[in-house]
């Protein structure tokens, strides 16, 4: 499963060093900076050298690729912040651009990140009208927690849909039933290892890898060699019953797949072998497994349309995803809650008003699923799923930016 990709454009860079003030952070500081040479470009080597660290000047190209990055962003002016720290601060330029900035100890930006931002919806109507745009099948759920999940705002949750890589969601909940000890070892194999999106599928055969991180890794960058550690380590069926606990009960989920077979299936002569799979009774297909495994990872080739998303993928509805979250939450882990706190993907929530957000997402040629969960200020929490899916052609990449301004939307009319 490729990993949801919302980062459209990333700088990684260093910077702040415009007047302080005894009232505005480092990273206050250089946000102001960031916004007025986005009006004043080219900036100069030398004022460049004293907002941003060398090896981050360097890394971005140098003046000449910082200054021709800003310049396809545009004028920025006006912004609304959504969360500030000392060293880091996230705002809002003009509707159209979310972006982050972070400060190292000197008060340079070693970050720096520009993310498309489209407006929330402002009323339940416009929220469908804009949903159902967006693709021929389209699922949505807004529910607030109140011991399960109380639906506030529907539109065909109940369909089942592919999942992408949302399904992770399950094995986080099995791991935190099943497992005591997260810091346990759970050393990489070679032949667990599955593709990108991730980082454990280039590290070495043998190298040290706790529980704990792979989850993190599972769950906030869809790590899918992480998953796979995960799957083998806890089994198939602990998914299966992790799904029937929580209500999901679809019949295609059966056998249970890991990322590599999905890979291997829609990537390695395609159709002939996904059709030899399908072709098969279920309880016939794990015979398969052997031969998949046996694939090289080098001869599985990428795919840019959709293939068989109703038939070779994981499956659940709108409303499936809200009670696993719901589960989650019911756990009160603070391991569960610090691996689906490390990326929100941008949702561009204000975070005094909603301190704590979850996310976990799903992607693949012709899907893309949505997942928040946000606790408000005073103790509510929201659960939106946004799923779109086409099995005829792949998504746009501009969509992701609309489905986070309705999950966003969802979230904020569900909590007046």
């Amino acid at each position: 499963m490729r990993g949801l990709l919302l980062v459209f454009v990333l700088l990684a860079l260093v910077a702040p060093t415009t007047r302080a003030t005894a009232d505005t952070s480092p990273a206050e500081r250089q946000l102001a900076w960031v916004l007025a040479i986005s009006q004043r470009l080219p900036v100069p080597e030398a004022e460049l050298r004293e907002h941003l660290t060398a090896p981050m000047l360097d890394a971005v190209g140098g003046p000449r690729g910082f200054n021709d990055t800003f310049a396809g962003v545009g004028a920025l002016t006006a912004t609304r912040t959504l969360e500030s720290t000392p060293d880091a601060v996230t705002a809002v330029a003009d509707d159209r651009v979310l972006l982050d900035v972070h400060t190292d100890t000197a008060g340079l930006i070693d970050g720096l990140r520009f993310r498309p931002y489209a407006p929330s919806p402002t009323n339940w109507s416009e929220l469908d009208s804009r949903l159902r745009a967006l693709a021929p099948r389209v699922s949505y759920a807004a529910s607030l927690l109140d011991k399960g999940c109380r639906p506030v705002h529907e539109v065909d949750a109940d369909r089942k849909n592919p999942l992408g890589s949302a399904f992770k969601l399950y094995f986080l909940g099995a791991l935190e039933r099943r497992t005591t000890d997260w810091n346990t070892n759970l050393p990489i194999r070679e032949e667990w290892k599955s593709l990108p999106s991730g980082v454990l599928q280039d590290r070495p055969a043998g190298t040290d890898i706790t529980l704990r991180q792979h989850a993190d890794l599972m769950i906030s960058i869809s790590d899918n060699t992480a998953t796979d550690h995960l799957i083998h380590h806890l089994g198939r069926d602990a998914v299966l019953r992790q799904m029937k606990a929580t209500g999901n009960h679809d019949p295609r989920n059966h056998p249970f797949l890991t990322t590599r077979e999905l890979f291997t299936l829609k990537g390695f002569r395609y159709p002939v072998l996904a059709d030899a799979y399908l072709s098969l009774p279920r309880p016939l297909r794990p015979a398969l497994r052997p031969a998949l495994a046996a694939v090289p990872r080098t001869a599985i080739q990428p795919w840019s349309e959709p293939r068989d998303l109703d038939s070779i993928e994981w499956f659940g509805s709108a409303n499936d995803m809200c009670r696993v979250l719901a589960n989650l939450d019911a756990m009160h882990s603070p391991r569960v809650d610090h691996a689906l706190s490390i990326e929100d993907a941008g949702i561009g929530l204000d975070r005094t008003e909603y301190p704590e957000i979850w996310f976990k997402g799903g992607s693949e040629q012709g899907l893309l699923v949505l997942n928040h969960l946000a606790r408000t200020d005073d103790g509510r929490t929201a659960v939106v799923t946004v799923m779109l899916s086409d099995p005829g052609r792949a998504l746009a990449q501009e969509v992701a930016t609309e489905v986070l301004a309705l999950a966003r939307g969802g979230i904020e009319l569900a909590t007046p």
